[in-house]
């Protein structure tokens, strides 16, 4: 879960008082674009790490918001777990950078019983030990708990889609240090990998996010390339950059396309390539980092 390594990034240096009241307003999604970004195959470089905003889309600047839904009993019990666990997580960052090595380890033990008592930990852990020992209705069971539990916990926080040949790859964390969860906010980064395994070189144009909630209030997002590029992606070549979304809720879930073109012909079509729903969530999973 933790194979971002993004303790050098302070997003909040990047702005003045004004812009962070204006900008990092949690009612509504942000679109933050900044980080290493990386060209993988033939012929290419590590390229340098750029900070800064390409997009700040609230509200009323081009995103969309959803109405809520209501939340079942069960969904808002697990909400606010999901904010008692992401506080013990903070607390815990905080004990251990003042070197309050004893207040660290208490938290560290509660955190430890926390999740061995909670739900969605041990429903993940039996539907696992379910699947592994082919009990399959044992597991479809559990399965459903969660989905009444957590309708998000289902999602892994690693998405994997591939459209004409254009494979996106995206793995999620939550970030404890940028997080204020006595405030409901909640920061997530998120790394992308676009591979072009087909046999023409695409351009990149626009992206398209719909970010959900975990009270299910929807966001789309809608701007011009990625982190300030319109890259071009040659066969058998990748290109990578890290991005955030912030939250006011503990967890939540991501997905969207972009819009990319041929570069080989001129006036070619174009066409959006998924980009597969992935989980926000402070409790993570065990998927692999891609």
């Amino acid at each position: 879960m933790h194979a971002f390594n993004l303790s050098s990034i302070n997003v909040s240096t990047e702005f003045n008082a004004t812009r962070r009241r204006r900008c990092l307003s949690y009612n509504n999604s942000l679109d933050l674009e900044y980080g290493r970004r990386r060209r993988v195959g033939r012929g290419c470089k590590d390229l340098t790490r750029t900070y800064g905003i390409v997009a700040c889309v609230g509200g009323g600047g081009g995103g969309s918001g959803g109405g809520g839904e209501r939340l079942s009993s069960s969904a808002r019990s697990f909400l606010s777990r999901s904010q008692a666990y992401a506080l013990l997580k903070q607390q815990m960052e905080v004990a251990a950078k003042t070197e309050d090595y004893k207040e660290a380890a208490r938290i560290r033990d509660s955190l430890r019983s926390f999740e061995e008592e909670e739900p969605i930990f041990r429903l993940r852990r039996l539907m696992k030990e379910a699947v592994a020992e082919e009990r399959f209705e044992d597991a479809a069971r559990y399965r459903n708990k969660l989905k009444e539990i957590a309708p998000n916990s289902l999602l892994k926080c690693l998405s994997d889609a591939t459209t004409l040949g254009i494979r996106v790859q995206v793995r999620s964390v939550y970030i404890e240090d940028r997080s204020q969860p006595l405030k409901g906010q909640y920061f997530f980064a998120y790394r992308v990998r676009i591979t072009n395994n087909s046999e023409r070189p695409v351009q990149l144009l626009r992206r398209h996010w719909i970010i959900t909630d975990a009270n299910g209030k929807t966001e789309n997002i809608l701007g011009v390339g990625v982190i300030g590029e319109q890259p071009v992606i040659l066969p058998n070549t990748s290109f990578e950059y890290s991005s955030a979304c912030p939250l006011s809720t503990p967890s939540g879930r991501m997905e969207g396309d972009f819009e990319m073109k041929h570069v080989d012909r001129v006036g070619s079509q174009t066409f959006n390539v998924a980009i597969a729903p992935f989980s926000l969530s402070t409790m993570g999973d065990d998927s692999d980092s891609f």
